[in-house]
């Protein structure tokens, strides 16, 4: 008999509904089984893991045979992917992505669909290769036909108008022709948005310049790119500016006064805003030996921006700011978010405390929230207070060691007893910082130190955010969660499968843990597996979100959990302060009932902010290394594989952290397929494979410093330990040695055809 979780991972991985018939002949059910079955399938629609209806079976959100799609992108094949048209993300999550097949020889009147149409679409019930878990979609009508919007780099064609080079790693080398008619105030190396209004067989599409944004040889070009790709504002309104130009600092009033507490931020060398602030001092009380008096207090930006003002529309607008190598696009203005609201040292601020009484175990006592006026007593950078516990104190730091950081530490070491008995996620993935130089090219990539600095701002952050949920849901007042849910089936099974190529187990448990992934981590530790399964770990896990509805947060292990220590830089912290305003009845600024009912479409709004915002950092990283290597095409590179897909391996090079692509059609003399249990991808003929997290050479072949995109060659052979690991391999191998139907060699048998030279093979 199948388990429950294999059962429903079929379901999930088949396009249409499915029966029991199905069911019981995937799994080569007989008898009595058929009777378990029977009863399984009805637990797990009790359970609501499935519907029913027509006596058949589908996953929650499952798409109807025949669907409205909109065709929103590309995938690195070059293939093109849709969405439906209509989707409730709030209910079934994100939605699909659904492969277009296109027709292999198209006849006069095929509907031929591009980017930005939307089509009537009829999904084939097989789904797509096996290596493919999309929905594949054939269109039967394009009901509308939409106009694409690219952008690219202008370059001028001295009397033919010019060309658009892309600025999309997948659409490298297609360039656009422009019409000297067409190109509007354009200039050579403008950044341009183009409307597609021609394309045919042959040549380029034709295209007419909507929109000059910039020009790439002013300061600041590369991360210009990603804000116009992304959508992402980064000029201010002029109402939203002068409105934060009248703000005036915010007075004492019925605040409590703290100024008189040494609060000290502890942030990056380079930070400009300082939103937190943190003070520990030891329990004196005589029912708590050992234990401690912790506060943390943060800018309080809910004094400036009020609900409804113009400051706070475009903050939600904006969701989050954004961190680039060159710039920051900050949420909020400076004058908020550098000036009134940055806890500078000795001068007056507004702040919102939390005071914590904690254990000498560093467990919990109590808790409460204080709306204060502040003075911090310092600004220090991570490796300057880390220098000073470890016995090298500087000016600034020397009055401060023994009255104030040398309890923080000690409270530290209590948290962390705490948040080892929590056990949270625990992945090794070191961050890359770029260093510029003054012209805004790469200087160097280097990995920061990882000091207890961090982490004691990080536990006590964590801690100060627990206790912002707790006092919300205790008092029963709107709250923006920040959730993050336990890992698909889906992905599983699919982690289950990896883990046992590399002789791990996935722990059996009825409900999976944190701790258990940890173990699974610790297991991979000390052998060469240890890379990739850090990345196979970290991609079966969800994505956090906000939401006003509690799942808890899985990857801290913390069953409420709400950002509440930046609201400078994210609007979800600034709804927080607001809830609890609102809760204790600390003024007439907090959560209005118009922002409570909204707090769904605010959540869905901001996360979509974070994840561009994302995209868009990592973007524009891309691009500024592959200028930085641009000069260095034909040098020799060792890396990591950091991705897998049928067309080719992604390569991270150790040196600087660049991704670049390896084509599949250009490592060997084989036919090479994707086994994603394996994460590898693996000659059919030969044998020879390549994996997640496999150490290799590589020479840079070509850089695209535009569309940030790089091409290598590997230099190093494939392994071969994997032929024979999993039974799909073994047949595999069978077939393409040169005989059919997967049986062994028999006298007389003659060979098959090499597999890249068998019909329809590529």
């Amino acid at each position: 008999m199948p388990s429950r979780e294999e059962v429903l991972a079929f379901i999930a991985s088949q396009t249409g509904r499915v029966g029991k018939r199905e069911i019981a002949r995937h799994f080569d059910l007989h008898g009595a089984d058929k009777v378990a079955l029977k009863h399984l399938l009805k637990d797990i629609v009790d359970e609501g893991l499935v519907a029913k209806g027509r006596g058949k079976l589908v996953k929650h959100g499952a798409l109807p045979q025949v669907v409205v799609v909109d065709i929103v992108t590309r995938d690195a094949d070059g293939d093109l992917v849709g969405a439906p048209a209509e989707w409730d993300e709030e209910e079934h999550g994100p939605a699909p992505s659904i492969l277009i097949a296109l027709p292999h020889r198209p006849r006069p009147g095929d509907p031929i669909p591009g980017l930005g149409d939307r089509a009537l679409v009829r999904l084939s019930d097989g789904g797509g290769p096996s290596d493919d878990p999309r929905p594949v979609g054939r269109v039967m009508k394009i009901l509308d036909r939409g106009r694409a919007r690219t952008i690219g780099v202008f370059r001028a064609v001295p009397g033919h108008g010019g060309r658009l080079l892309p600025i999309d790693k997948k659409n490298v080398g297609r360039e656009l022709a422009i019409p000297e008619e067409a190109i509007g105030e354009a200039r050579d190396g403008d950044l341009v948005a183009v409307d597609i209004v021609r394309t045919s067989r042959f040549g380029p599409p034709v295209a007419r310049v909507r929109e000059r944004l910039g020009n790439l040889k002013s300061e600041r070009a590369v991360s210009l790119i990603a804000l116009e790709v992304h959508g992402i504002p980064h000029v201010f309104r002029a109402d939203t500016l002068a409105e934060a130009e009248r703000a005036e600092p915010v007075g004492l009033g019925r605040r409590e006064d703290w100024r008189k507490l040494p609060l000290v931020t502890i942030d990056p060398p380079d930070a400009k805003d300082h939103d937190d602030a943190v003070h520990a001092e030891p329990d004196t009380s005589g029912d708590n030996p050992g234990g401690f008096i912790l506060t943390i207090a943060i800018a309080d930006v809910a004094a400036y921006v009020r609900p409804g003002t113009a400051l706070d529309r475009e903050a939600v607008v904006r969701g989050n700011s954004v961190y680039f190598p060159d710039r920051v696009v900050p949420m909020l203005p400076e004058r908020i978010s550098n000036d009134l609201c940055s806890l500078r040292p000795r001068e007056d601020r507004p702040a919102m405390a939390c005071r914590m009484v904690i254990r000498a175990d560093g467990r919990r006592k109590s808790h409460s929230f204080h709306r204060i006026m502040m003075r911090s007593a310092a600004k220090l950078a991570y490796a300057q207070a880390q220098a000073a516990i470890d016995g090298h104190t500087d000016e600034t730091t020397e009055m401060l060691l023994e009255p104030v950081l040398k309890p923080l530490w000690e409270a530290y070491a209590a948290l962390k007893r705490a948040r080892d008995d929590r056990e949270p996620l625990d992945l090794d993935l070191p961050e890359r910082k770029i260093l510029l130089k003054a012209d805004g090219t790469v200087d160097r990539v280097v990995v920061p130190q990882r000091l207890d600095a961090h982490r004691l701002i990080e536990e006590m952050m964590i801690l100060a955010n627990v206790c912002a949920a707790e006092t919300l849901d205790k008092h029963r007042t709107p709250c923006m969660y920040r959730i993050h849910d336990a890992p698909s089936m889906e992905k599983l099974m699919t982690l289950k499968e990896f883990l046992k190529s590399v002789d791990i187990a996935l722990p059996k448990a009825a409900l999976l843990r944190p701790s258990h992934f940890n173990q699974i981590l610790a297991r991979a530790a000390s052998g060469d597996s240890a890379p990739v399964v850090n990345q196979v770990v970290l991609r079966s896990q969800s994505q956090a979100e906000y939401s006003p509805e509690n799942i808890g947060h899985f990857g801290l292990a913390l069953r409420r959990y709400a950002h509440f220590t930046s609201p400078i830089r994210r609007y979800a912290d600034l709804i927080v302060h607001r809830g609890l305003i609102r809760a204790l009845g600390l003024g007439q600024d907090g959560l209005t009932d118009g922002q409570a009912s909204a707090l769904a479409e605010i959540g869905a709004e901001i996360s979509a902010a974070e994840r561009r915002a994302m995209a868009a950092e990592r973007e524009t990283v891309d691009r500024l290394i592959a200028a930085h290597l641009a000069d260095r095409v034909g040098d020799i590179f060792a890396g990591r594989i950091a991705g897998l897909t049928r067309s080719g391996l992604f390569v991270k090079l150790d040196e600087t952290g660049a991704d670049g692509f390896v084509p599949a059609a250009t490592i060997g003399g084989d036919y090479y397929r994707f086994d994603e249990g394996l994460q590898a991808l693996v000659g059919t003929r030969t044998g020879e494979s390549w994996r997640l997290g496999d150490p290799v050479t590589v020479r840079l072949v070509e850089a695209a410093p535009v569309a940030g995109a790089l091409r290598f060659e590997l230099m190093s052979d494939g392994r071969s330990d994997l032929v024979g690991t999993r039974p799909s391999a073994q047949k595999a191998r069978r077939r393409d040695d040169g005989f059919t139907n997967g049986r062994r060699a028999r006298p007389g048998d003659k060979p098959a055809k090499p597999p890249w030279k068998k019909k329809g093979r590529r």
